[in-house]
């Protein structure tokens, strides 16, 4: 079927990856595309993940939304999904266009995120997602 031939890394054969021409991995960030499965990442805007980066199983990644009122269906242009170095994105969350998350986030299990959270250092979680606290930046 050759699902994710097109990807330059290896990806969980559960998983489908989209328009990964438009999608920059850190270092080590390939791993959990191997180890975590059933995750959805559409690179249509564009997605930016930092080194050393890792998500749990499930994790949705959708850099682009179709726009209702065109009858083709064609993508709302918005910019890339920025994701910081050294977060880490709990199963079934789901990052929606132009979001940054700064330098370790810690993303709750099941988290809709529909907002920047750039400052870094944050332990984010809920639907939609809100800060719970700040970590040590030690």
């Amino acid at each position: 079927m050759r699902i994710n031939s097109e990807v330059p890394w290896s990806v969980n054969y559960t998983s489908r990856v989209t328009i990964p021409e438009k999608i920059k991995i850190g270092i080590d960030v390939s791993k959990s595309f191997v180890l975590s499965g059933s995750c959805y990442i559409q690179g249509g805007n564009g997605i930016e993940i930092g080194d050393y980066t890792i998500f749990a199983p499930g994790v949705k990644i959708i850099s682009s939304n179709h726009n209702s009122e065109i009858s083709n269906s064609e993508w709302i242009k918005r910019k890339p999904i920025k994701i910081g170095k050294y977060c880490w994105i709990g199963a079934n969350a789901i990052i929606l266009p132009e979001v940054e998350l700064g330098d370790y986030t810690v993303v709750g299990a099941g988290t809709v995120i529909t907002k920047n959270f750039p400052e870094g250092f944050v332990v984010i979680a809920g639907n939609p997602a809100r800060l719970i606290r700040y970590l040590k930046n030690d």
